[in-house]
């Protein structure tokens, strides 16, 4: 099968395009970069609202996961601007592309985040729960809309609402190895907000199950066992043989990168359960924290 992906160069972009071609499946990336001739890439431009929709077409499934990272810089209006309309502008530019095409693909994978649900303490959140009320709830709301027009279309929506993607080459668990390398590792704050947690081996298996298995709607991609903040970082200094006893402050991470964004990445409370994902047969390789994190950081143990 033929497969499109935008944010192809990402964590995850990078690993599934891998993991497709090793299963035999040929790989279009959906790039902003000209393109030589015959390499397997479209050229877009989602702010200028340009594809290449003939080299798009007929292909059998997309899944797009493109979009400007979120805790990368400092949130300011611009900066949450372009967050916003990174998301919104190349939905909609792929979904009306995508739907008005004669031979249409079976399936569009379309990112989003669980931080469409904001901020819920000890909730137990599933697919069914409402959004939050905070500004990536209002951003996951606003991009998964954008995908409307294929779904009218008749094209198979499938909205993965991804947690934290725990890879030690990058994202949120790279960022804290090096203070746990130095011992100076522990919880944020109280340490009770709920950590909904996926390894990027699961992501990547979820997004190749989503494209086999006839599944529509938004699904959760996390891990069936979220972990408290405090549980997260004491697993974590245990499988690094460290002492992860420091707290750190509030109010330190405010100061480094701002007090929406530290509260957004840090401090918001997400207990999400990966029900649509479960009930549709998915069988997680880590189903767990300390299972993951030795499997991510090669600490496993020997039998």
């Amino acid at each position: 099968m033929d497969v499109a992906v935008t944010g192809s160069t990402g964590l995850i972009g990078t690993a599934l395009c891998r993991q497709l071609e090793a299963d035999g499946h040929a790989v279009i990336r959906v790039v902003r970069r000209p393109v030589a001739p015959g390499e397997s890439a479209i050229r877009w431009d989602p702010a200028a609202g340009t594809i290449d929709a003939a080299s798009l077409e007929g292909v059998g499934a997309v899944v797009h996961l493109a979009g400007a990272g979120i805790g990368d810089k400092r949130w300011t209006a611009e900066r949450k601007r372009e967050i916003l309309e990174s998301r919104t502008k190349s939905t909609a530019l792929l979904a009306t592309t995508l739907a008005g095409f004669d031979r249409k693909p079976d399936v569009l994978v379309s990112g989003s985040a669980i931080g469409f649900y904001g901020d819920r303490g000890d909730e137990v959140v599933t697919e069914q729960s409402p959004p939050g009320g905070d500004f990536l709830a209002e951003i996951c709301t606003a991009w998964e809309a954008e995908a409307s027009p294929a779904a009218d279309a008749g094209i198979r929506i499938t909205t993965i609402r991804s947690g934290i993607v725990l890879s030690a080459g990058g994202g949120a668990l790279a960022k804290m190895l090096p203070l746990f390398k130095l011992g100076a590792g522990g919880k944020f704050g109280s340490g009770r907000q709920w950590w909904s947690w996926i390894s990027l081996d699961d992501e990547v298996g979820a997004i190749r199950h989503l494209l086999d298995h006839p599944v529509s709607g938004p699904v959760n991609l996390t891990a069936p066992n979220p972990d408290t903040n405090a549980r997260f970082t004491k697993v974590l200094g245990r499988v690094m043989g460290r002492p992860s006893f420091l707290a750190v402050p509030r109010f330190g991470p405010k100061l480094l990168v701002g007090g929406e964004l530290a509260e957004a990445l840090l401090f918001t409370s997400a207990r999400v359960l990966p029900a649509v994902l479960e009930s549709s047969g998915f069988t997680f390789a880590h189903p767990d924290l300390e299972s993951a994190l030795r499997r991510l950081l090669g600490k496993e143990q020997a039998a």
